[in-house]
């Protein structure tokens, strides 16, 4: 995958989109269009500010299934993120937690999105949703079937979660992309908004220049106007949510002042 033929640019800021409680959630607050209009606000004001991406996901959805969301799920997604790939000029890729890659590649290729973000591609891990078990046989065999050109992000060592048994971060980076056959790989925090370790973030560098030099390497938490230029001296790119929000919390709107300040100190990098 190469971060400039899709994003325009080697070290995209990727900015994220989280949908508010969608129908049949236990805190959906009964008005489709008031989340239609706060999803193309947030957008708007991320496009605005200059970010290269944007990442949507039902991140209001709580508690989440595991890996296998209702049809009513999909079907809201498709229908809200088919407006947001009409109503922005940048990439937009897709997350449907917790686990459900089947419906993030399949919205993804049904409203010509360009990536998707998997939690657990390979492995199992224990999360609070129970233990999921990544499908990466299954995921990889369906963007053929589709023909869907949409590149797979995967996480390793994923936030609010903790590996089943005892493998090393370079062990499960590997078998993403060699046996995974991932796009890009994303290491994160311990949860959201939380910084991701520099020493997990040097070892996974480390790692895709010796064995995956074609694979980019994605920061997916804790990124802020601080520490984005520094992050971007190891990282291909960084997805960035919660400092992106008014007052740095990670339920409100976009501040596009916020998204400018970042993207302006991302640009020491790139």
């Amino acid at each position: 995958m190469n971060c400039e033929t899709l994003f325009g640019t080697a070290k995209p800021v990727i900015g994220m989109v989280h949908l508010p409680p969608l129908p049949g959630a236990p805190r959906f607050e009964g008005d489709r269009e008031a989340i239609r209009e706060r999803m193309l606000a947030d957008a708007r004001a991320l496009e605005a500010g200059g970010v290269d991406g944007i990442m949507v996901e039902n991140f209001g959805d709580a508690p989440f299934y595991p890996d296998d969301v209702p049809k009513h799920v999909v079907a809201s997604m498709t229908a809200f993120c088919q407006d947001l790939v009409d109503s922005v000029e940048v990439p937009v890729g897709v997350n449907v937690l917790r686990n459900d890659a089947e419906a993030a590649l399949s919205i993804a290729a049904a409203v010509d999105a360009d990536y998707v973000r998997v939690n657990v591609h390979v492995g199992a891990t224990v999360t609070d949703q129970g233990l999921l078990q990544g499908q990466a046989h299954e995921t990889m065999r369906l963007r053929d079937r589709l023909d869907a050109d949409v590149a797979v992000l995967v996480d390793v060592g994923v936030k609010h979660a903790a590996p089943l048994g005892d493998r090393s971060l370079k062990a499960e980076l590997a078998d993403a992309c060699e046996r995974g056959l991932a796009d890009g790989i994303i290491v994160s925090g311990s949860g959201t908004g939380d910084p991701t370790s520099h020493d997990v973030l040097e070892d996974a560098r480390v790692l895709l220049d010796e064995r995956f030099p074609q694979t980019p390497l994605f920061v997916g938490s804790g990124v802020t106007q601080t520490s984005v230029a520094q992050t971007l001296e190891l990282a291909d790119g960084v997805i960035v949510g919660t400092a992106l929000k008014t007052e740095g919390e990670t339920t409100n709107p976009v501040d596009a002042g916020r998204v400018g300040d970042l993207v302006a100190a991302a640009d020491r990098r790139r």
